[in-house]
């Protein structure tokens, strides 16, 4: 199979716009856990990214880092995800200056990404892929990018534009 006929299967099996996200809970540090429905009521970016402290990883991080106000200005959260564990994730964390939160989908490992159908079982990490979901819990937009590049960041503020926004936001969003 051609790379680019594994890049499409591996595409066409991540959850899809109109479904419903699945909950989760993962550890960010030892003693705390975030879930995906405390975040209800505001759009949450998820990124799931292959590791922590490699070379495109570390730029998509610092790229979604460096414009979080964008995101904010709509209310959506970031939630980075991966298969490391939470020491490395703090690490890379502190390293990068992230003000967003690395969740660790290490044990049972990649639980959560296959939920989502972006785990790489024959590489034991995660795609790199984004998914967002709207503040009723449903993904509004979901991609695949291939693994070694950086999707960057267009394809989710489109998205995050097409949402319904509240008046307050609309607001917000023309000054």
């Amino acid at each position: 199979m051609s790379t680019q006929a594994e890049q499409q299967k591996q595409t066409s099996n991540a959850l899809q716009p109109g479904t419903t996200a699945p909950n989760f809970t993962l550890r960010t540090t030892p003693d705390k856990s975030v879930s995906l429905d405390q975040f209800k009521g505001n759009p949450v970016i998820l990124l799931f990214y292959p590791a922590d402290f490699s070379p495109v990883c570390g730029d998509e991080v610092s790229l979604y880092n460096e414009i979080l106000p964008e995101f904010q200005r709509f209310n959506a959260e970031v939630i980075g995800i991966s298969v490391d564990n939470i020491w490395c994730h703090i690490a890379f964390s502190k390293h990068k200056n992230l003000r967003f939160p690395l969740l660790s989908d290490f044990e049972p490992k990649g639980n959560v990404a296959q939920k989502y159908g972006v785990y790489r079982k024959n590489d034991g990490v995660t795609e790199r892929a984004l998914f967002l979901v709207d503040k009723d819990g449903v993904i509004r937009f979901s991609y695949v990018s291939p693994i070694g590049v950086n999707p960057g960041a267009d394809g989710i503020l489109k998205a995050l534009e097409s949402l319904p926004q509240s008046t307050e936001q609309k607001r917000d969003t023309r000054t």
